[in-house]
């Protein structure tokens, strides 16, 4: 591949989508493994699957990424570690990751595997980038709600790393990495690769009957765009999905890179394989809103009749020779046959096992040499330079010639197979961790204004958002009458961040000494910026690998993630103070479109089939929706007490008295009309490790 195009990177569930990638001009697949793959329903790959994948792409000048992008608990982090060494041992191109915990074992494991940091690490700001690319990833995948202008901001602030943008494919309305929707109300967990997909059903918020679902993306005809803007790959989502919508689109997004336009047929082809009536492309654009939304319907589902999969499949149902090979034969009379192989990196030379005879009929001609050699049909590689020197009264057969040319392209193929070589070193994940542990049973609030309850007086930390902090008098006011403020970034800065940055040094300069992060690019802010940082919940620290590497990197607490139980949480190595959520109305989802689009209010109430109402928070460039009912985890309930923090979020409480009958209730233990423990109770699906 030409290194100056942007990679067309396809999806492949399964070995016969990455037959149908390739065959249809792929330069690079991303696949998962059994386990620890962000799509755990698709078919993924088992150890020999994997190496079958590897050698089969790489004969064929194709790259292989590794997805192994989920978060990670601490009784898994030793079957996650094999897996990397097994993929490394395949040889795989690069690991796709978003536990932080993993990448310092990965590091240390095998040094040189390259690091591609997952759309599931909710970055989509300039610093959040930044901040990977000086953590050693040599890509980031961006959030997919970007436009291509705030994608050009990030190119331009940040141009030493590759960027990886998605251009086709199924749209989540959830900022990735940010989604507890199908784990609070099924336990199955999206950060886990087991969504449900509630947001498909029927979700009523206005006049939108299904205000979470959205169009597929279809942004391939910005391809060149993004070439020339320097992005490194363009994406295709789909590992659930069938071979032949891997072929449809993979051909669709080649024809839109290299020709400039999709042809009219390809188009309708991709079109009818899977569309939720119709595509979008508003988040490119920046034009987002009502028209973004969609639904599968039955029109979409018959398009892709049994005729349409045939014609796509006859796309592809031969290799496609894209290897070019240079051949250097010889054929002297009384010397054995010489084939000599060149793919432009790897050079194979091959000869016959006998002599060379004279001819008695009819000797053999360089034309008919090169046509017997040149037959490569069903191989990856094409002839395209022969030279011959070739005795004039030599006799060969085509059975000969062949023979000859299987041999030399067999040799060739494996020469290509193994591209790195990875040094692979054993570590003892037990010893990387200390047995140092800190004891902190503070109590937090989290809320959105000045406005603060008496009873939040004895709080050991108020952490108030960024855009409630705007009256530095009332800022000065309050702490001086003994409350304990700090502020809390946005959970998501889309084209703001450059604001909110100025906003956290005016606080910073006005006497705000500690700042709540939920992404690595507010932890950076705060870093730079001299704040006493504190991991929010939106970080999705699950595990004591990624708790070290939080303590490394200078947070100096974190409230771990709302998807881990209390028995995964006492087993957790606490290196710095760790907290909960004690109460609150959890955040399900962060999405950069409101559920009806632009004319979302700022507040209202998203309803499900069973006329839940979910508070629907319409916030500084994004929304949030949160949980029918609190999370409470009281004192009687809480075998942790006395061991980490607890955090007291007031999301959707309005008023001073809202709060404050809120705290009554908890310190009185009084029960509450609907209450939910979250996951820390029961906690989520566990991985089938094979």
């Amino acid at each position: 591949m030409n290194r100056n195009l942007i990679e067309i990177l396809a999806p492949a569930g399964g070995m016969d989508s990455v037959i149908a990638a390739v065959r249809s001009g792929a330069d690079a697949v991303y696949v998962g493994a059994k386990a620890f793959s962000a799509r755990a329903s698709a078919h993924n790959f088992d150890e020999n699957e994997l190496r079958e994948c590897v050698r089969y792409c790489h004969q064929r000048g194709v790259k292989v990424h590794l997805a192994l992008n989920t978060l990670i608990f601490d009784d898994e982090m030793a079957d996650a570690l094999e897996l990397v060494k097994t993929a490394a041992k395949a040889d795989i191109d690069a690991l796709i990751i978003q536990d932080l915990g993993l990448v310092s074992l990965v590091k240390k494991t095998v040094p040189d595997l390259p690091l591609h940091a997952s759309t599931q690490l909710s970055v989509h700001t300039p610093y959040g980038v930044r901040a990977l690319y000086e953590m050693g990833f040599e890509r980031v995948v961006l959030s997919r709600e970007l436009s291509l202008k705030e994608i050009r901001e990030i190119r331009d602030f940040c141009p030493e790393v590759e960027l990886e943008v998605f251009v086709h494919g199924a749209l989540c309305m959830c900022v990735s990495g940010q989604c507890y929707f199908s784990a609070m109300l099924g336990g199955r967990s999206a950060n886990r690769g087991m969504c449900a997909q509630p947001c498909r059903l029927p979700m009523r918020y206005g006049d939108n009957d299904h205000a979470l679902s959205l169009k597929d993306n279809g942004s391939l005809h910005y391809l060149r765009e993004l070439q020339e803007m320097g992005i490194a790959s363009a994406k295709i989502e789909g590992r659930m999905k069938r071979p032949e919508y891997v072929a449809a689109a993979t051909k669709a997004a080649c024809e839109a890179r290299d020709l400039g336009f999709i042809t009219e047929p390809t188009a309708e082809k991709l079109r009818s394989v899977f569309s939720r009536t119709g595509f979008t492309d508003g988040y490119l654009r920046g034009e987002i809103g009502e028209k973004m939304f969609g639904f599968r319907q039955k029109s979409d589902v018959v398009s892709a009749d049994s005729q349409l999969l045939k014609e796509i499949r006859a796309g592809y149902k031969d290799e496609a020779q894209r290897v070019p090979v240079r051949f250097e034969f010889s054929a002297v009379t009384g010397e054995v046959m010489e084939l000599r192989a060149d793919d432009g990196e790897h050079r194979v030379r091959v000869n016959s096992e006998k002599a060379v005879e004279k001819a008695l009929h009819v000797a053999l001609s360089e034309d008919r040499a090169k046509q017997s050699l040149s037959k490569t049909g069903n191989t990856p590689y094409k002839v395209t330079e022969f030279t011959a020197a070739i005795s004039p009264d030599a006799a060969v057969s085509a059975a000969e010639l062949n023979a000859l040319r299987r041999k030399a392209l067999e040799q060739l193929g494996e020469k290509r197979e193994i591209c790195h070589n990875y040094e692979i070193k054993e570590i003892d994940i037990e010893k990387e961790l200390s047995d140092e542990k800190q004891v902190n049973d503070q109590k937090r609030a989290v809320v959105r204004t000045l406005e603060l309850p008496e009873s939040m007086r004895d709080f050991d930390m108020i952490f108030v958002d960024v855009f409630g902090l705007d009256d530095l008098d009332k800022l000065k006011e309050i702490r001086k009458n003994g409350f304990a403020v700090g502020v809390e970034a946005p959970r998501a800065t889309f084209g703001n961040e450059k604001q909110v940055f100025e906003r956290l040094k005016t606080l910073k300069e006005n006497g705000v000494r500690d700042l709540l992060a939920h992404n690595i690019g507010a932890v950076y802010m705060g870093k730079a910026l001299g704040f006493h940082v504190h991991a929010g919940f939106g970080m999705n620290i699950a595990n004591s690998y990624t708790l070290k590497w939080a303590k490394e990197y200078g947070i100096e607490s974190a409230v771990l993630s709302v998807e881990a139980d209390l028995d995964h949480i006492e087993r957790i190595k606490k290196c710095i103070p760790v907290g909960i959520v004690r109460y609150g109305y959890l955040p399900l989802m962060i999405t950069r479109n409101a559920p009806a689009g632009e004319s979302c209010k700022n507040k209202g109430y998203l309803q499900d089939r069973k006329n839940e109402r979910f508070p629907v928070v319409r916030r500084e460039g994004y929304s949030e929706i949160y949980n029918c009912v609190p999370l409470l985890m009281p004192q009687k309930d809480y075998p942790l007490d006395g061991e980490v923090m607890g955090d007291f979020l007031f999301t959707v409480e309005n008023s001073v008295d809202n709060m404050e009958n809120t705290m009554r209730k908890i310190q009185e233990n009084s029960d509450f009309e609907r209450k939910t423990h979250g996951l820390y109770l029961r906690g989520v699906k566990k991985f089938i490790i094979c």
